[in-house]
């Protein structure tokens, strides 16, 4: 028997239309929240065309199922692989896949809102780089929007898809000209273009659902935080920004970004074994078997999307010593004079009086919250496991193309020869740092040389399911829709009842079903509670507690109210943090949270070796060494 959820009705005004959707399965009659599911926002003319916008819909539209998601592999999928789950505790879900009808987007908002709320709006882009969905489960807005009701400051979460693989990034220099036939500017970064679309609509049509158009907060993981950088560092958003800040987690940014020509070579090469070169035969392939075939871009650089200069402003150059310059036709004045204010106010209004940090100028600095988890290279830990030794020796040596620039590489990362134990885990160091870490510094170290409010942060905080910070590992507790090992009643550890600090009402919870104890509770209160606040339960393991997990109740919910509160705290144009003299803020190990000072910080990163090594490489090089290493040595190879 399938469970129908309880129907509710949003008539829209402006689109003439009233969307029928859903009461969120965790809504209560205390913090009700609905959901809206599949809204297709923009529509598709033909294969290799830029979306367009739709501005009108039938009188009632169904928004209580999940809309088709872009085509992609039949493998299991990124978030599913990566999280450790068995196959038989992964939550069920089965999306339709159609290539012209995958731009929708799904909206979670707390119920009984209207255009004088003026929430702020949090539009999530999903990563998976050839494949994943913004409809995926694990990134159902619910939770998030039941924390923001529950701290008082309610947010609207926008999930979105937009195309993947070839459908979303394929071009040369034929595309190029069909496009430009067609009244196109540009070609490629059609997936990126239908993120932008996304962005327009909800600039448009969110005030009805209430939320504030004109506070959108973008983020997203790996591949999709790398869209966001791209956002922030193209021709639209300097012209016409469509949102007012940005966090980037854990993204995986690529210096060598492709031009036309470049594209258009590998994807002949990747889809030879089709033959098929026209774009009328590149439409004519099956979109199941285009979906197949690995596609070897994300982004184009086509002359028309990306700033000019944009790579010098982001990253540094083994050229000079000089890291970054910064765009001519950049003013940089306004950003640079602005004085980043501390606020504490208490206020619940979307609108306190004054920006914490100024609202987006025609420069496109937005706000900026970055970071990245500690072990993301996790991602390609099976295709580096290949290596040996010797290998990797003589794979440095063929790229770096120096013997003196090879040993410096070698000897940061203590590999030699004939080094076989610890060789995998120094290898995926290596590929950290080349592919996340040193990126991830560069974006941040380019947002402050340019005047932009920028906030650091480290992830630490071991997955519950595989006891390490993997790639993603902050989006189980960011989103809280992991299904967690360990059910209240076999926790290891329980609050000692009679130890509970006295709170005042005020900064009491407003209703019991917020996710637990922990939202009963303030977040400085939970963050000066350390373990001795609570008692370990000895059913769990009759050997002294030597079986508990790595993640327990305590450390998983201080970390979950810690990055939720935070990013909820950015949308409403709050200071997350102090950044103050190199601040960051670390989220873990075992549930450690806070700020911390620039040296912790070179304590938990390899801050010294980004400096000291990879600059005077040059990122186009580095990350040519973490692109090679983390695919693994080439099939007949020497190991």
């Amino acid at each position: 028997m399938i469970f129908e959820l309880p129907r509710t009705f949003l008539h829209h005004t402006g689109l003439q239309t009233t969307f029928k959707g859903v009461e969120h399965p965790i809504s209560t009659s205390e913090h009700p929240i609905h959901q809206f599911r599949g809204i297709e926002y923009a529509s598709i003319p033909a294969r290799f065309r830029q979306s367009t916008m739709r501005t009108s819909y039938p009188p009632a539209v169904d928004a209580t199922k999940y809309g088709p998601i872009c085509p992609q592999s039949s493998q299991k999928n990124f978030e599913d692989e990566l999280i450790g789950l068995r196959d038989r505790d992964l939550p069920g879900q089965c999306l339709p896949q159609d290539e012209f009808k995958c731009l929708n987007l799904n909206i979670t908002c707390p119920a009984n809102q209207n255009t004088e709320s003026r929430l702020p709006v949090m539009v999530w882009i999903h990563g998976g780089g050839n494949s994943g969905s913004g409809s995926h489960w694990m990134y159902d807005g619910g939770a998030l929007v039941r924390k923001s009701m529950c701290i008082g400051k309610p947010i609207i979460i926008v999930t979105i898809n937009y195309r993947l693989g070839y459908f979303g990034f394929a071009a040369n220099t034929s595309i190029a000209e069909d496009n430009r036939l067609a009244g196109d500017q540009g070609v490629g970064n059609y997936g990126l273009r239908d993120q932008r679309t996304a962005l327009k609509w909800v600039q448009e049509n969110i005030s009805e659902f209430g939320g504030d158009p004109s506070n959108v907060t973008l983020f997203g993981s790996s591949t999709g935080a790398a869209d966001i950088v791209h956002h922030l560092y193209s021709n639209a958003n300097k012209q016409h920004p469509l949102f007012s800040r940005a966090i980037v987690q854990s993204a995986i940014v690529n210096y060598n970004v492709p031009g036309v020509h470049a594209a258009g070579w590998q994807i002949s090469k990747a889809l030879s074994p089709l033959r098929a070169s026209t774009v009328e035969q590149l439409r004519t392939i099956r979109a199941d078997i285009l979906a197949e075939i690995p596609c070897p871009i994300r982004a184009v650089d086509d002359g028309v999307f990306f700033l000019n200069g944009w790579r010098d402003t982001l990253f540094p150059s083994s050229e000079s010593d000089e890291v970054v310059k910064v765009p001519q036709d950049r003013n940089l004045t306004a950003a640079l004079r602005w004085s980043v204010r501390k606020l504490k106010s208490k206020s619940r209004s979307p609108h306190p009086n004054g920006w914490v940090f100024p609202p987006p100028n025609t420069t496109g600095l937005q706000p900026l919250i970055i970071g990245d988890c500690a072990c993301d290279s996790d991602l390609w830990s099976n295709s580096t496991s290949l290596w040996a030794a010797s290998g990797v020796v003589r794979r440095l040596r063929a790229i770096c193309q120096s013997l003196h620039k090879a040993t410096a590489l070698l000897n940061a990362y203590d590999i030699a020869p004939h080094i076989t134990d610890e060789l995998s885990e120094r290898v995926l160091e290596l590929v950290e740092d080349a592919r996340i870490s040193w990126p991830t510094e560069c974006v941040y170290q380019a947002a402050q040389r340019c005047g932009q409010p920028v906030w650091r942060y480290v992830f630490d905080q071991e997955s519950p399911s595989r006891g390490v910070p993997h790639h993603i590992a902050d989006l189980i507790y960011l989103f809280d829709n992991f299904p967690l090992p360990l059910s209240p009643s076999s926790s290891p550890i329980s609050f000692v009842s009679d130890d509970l600090p006295s709170l005042p009402s005020s900064e009491m919870s407003s209703g019991g079903d917020c996710g637990g104890i922990f939202d009963t509770l303030t977040l400085e209160d939970v963050e000066t509670m350390g373990p001795d606040r609570f008692k370990y339960d000895d059913r769990v393991s009759p050997f002294g507690g030597w079986a508990r997990p790595v993640v327990d109740e305590w450390s998983y919910g201080r970390v979950r109210d810690a990055i939720q509160s935070r990013w909820i705290a950015f949308a409403w144009g709050e200071r997350p943090w102090d950044n103050t003299r190199g601040k960051v803020f670390v989220f873990g190990p075992e549930g450690e949270t806070g700020e911390r000072s620039a040296g912790i910080f070179e304590g938990r990163r390899r801050r010294k070796i980004w400096h000291d090594v990879l600059r005077p490489l040059g990122m186009e090089l580095v990350q040519k060494v973490g692109v090679e290493l983390s695919n693994g040595p080439g099939l007949g190879s020497r190991y």
